[in-house]
């Protein structure tokens, strides 16, 4: 047993200096690298080292996701799958490429740490049905090509919010939970890249010191799962936020009501400011199906620079929307935003 543990470990440093080399490659060729991006996509604060960005994740988990990321851009994946996979690997195993004491061949077989869910081996704890021998999917490179094979055919993932195209993917027991890493993966996708944010992107502070009180307040409750009908005064009920709960709570920081219904929010703070470029930091943007006030039926806490904090839907969580002018969709439904204050109703 100890030469398999040793002869183990060299096949293991042998994959890690691998690894590390292929983020080196692919980050200085540029193949694949998208342009500067916002918050929410591919990028990273500039000079940014990988394994420092995100909390827990140190350099044998960026080999890993050098591998995920060089597998995507290999593949012709787009920059959204890279994330998706990487969310889902963080989920899964913590980027560790997991054996498994119920799968005695994983043991025999370079590893990061040992699981013991049912069959389930690898970065993305794939099982045997449906994803093929213990070998393929204890390796990184495989086992991510595996992900993308299954990602490429799921229809229409490249509109889907992370959590739900990472969900068809995994058929996962706990599909709210991939969610949380969407921002992490981007960031951790973008150093890898060498994919800088471009300057002025993160959210203007508000005028109003009040007001920043708000979208402080707001900003905090990032990561919480959208729950229809969730969220007051005091924080999430039933275990999160739908998107006028999130107002309910952010604006109780000052002690202004807001109405949990996105029609009333509507009438309750008129007039309405229609033209984009009078829109401030802390203004909240409503959204309409139909151009009318009675089709209204989304609202988000405007951040600047186009970004927009919400709870969009079910299977997402609170985050923020990095550019809704030039989102068809928000920029379609697109009907104005209200100012809470001096409102005429609570």
């Amino acid at each position: 047993m100890r030469a398999a543990a040793t002869s183990g470990a060299i096949a293991l440093g042998l994959v890690l200096f691998l690894g590390f080399l292929l983020i080196v490659a692919v980050a200085g060729s540029g193949a694949g690298r998208p342009t500067p991006g916002l918050p929410g996509v591919v990028c990273a604060p500039p000079g940014a080292d990988p394994a420092q960005l995100v909390e827990g994740i140190g350099p044998e988990q960026v080999s890993n996701a050098g591998l995920i990321v060089a597998t995507g851009v290999e593949m012709g994946v787009p920059q959204h799958g890279w994330v998706v996979a990487l969310a889902t690997a963080m989920q899964e195993s913590n980027l560790k490429n997991l054996a498994n004491s119920n799968v005695p061949e994983s043991l025999e077989l370079p590893n990061q740490g040992v699981g013991s869910d049912h069959d389930s081996v690898g970065l993305f704890q794939q099982r045997e049905a449906g994803w093929g021998d213990v070998a393929t999917r204890m390796d990184p490179r495989q086992s991510a090509r595996l992900f993308y094979d299954a990602l490429l055919q799921v229809p229409g993932w490249e509109s889907l919010p992370v959590t739900r195209a990472a969900q068809l993917v995994q058929v996962s027991a706990f599909p709210d939970a991939y969610a949380k890493w969407e921002q992490s993966a981007a960031t951790l996708a973008g150093a890898l890249e060498g994919v800088e944010c471009g300057p002025q992107t993160g959210p203007t502070p508000a005028a109003d010191p009040q007001i920043q009180r708000v979208v402080d307040r707001a900003m905090s409750q990032q990561g919480q799962p959208y729950v229809w009908g969730g969220g007051d005064a005091n924080g999430p009920t039933s275990g999160g936020f739908d998107c006028s709960g999130l107002m309910v709570y952010a604006f109780a920081e000052i002690g202004i009501g807001v109405p949990h219904q996105t029609q009333a929010i509507w009438n309750s703070f008129q007039p309405a400011i229609t033209d984009q470029a009078a829109i401030q930091p802390g203004d909240m943007v409503l959204f309409s199906s139909n151009g009318q006030p009675g089709g209204i039926h989304h609202v988000g806490l405007y951040l600047g620079n186009g970004q927009m904090l919400h709870a969009p839907e079910s299977g997402d969580v609170v985050k923020v929307e990095p550019d809704i002018w030039s989102n068809s969709y928000y920029a379609g439904e697109f009907i104005g935003a209200v100012r809470a204050t001096n409102p005429t109703a609570a």
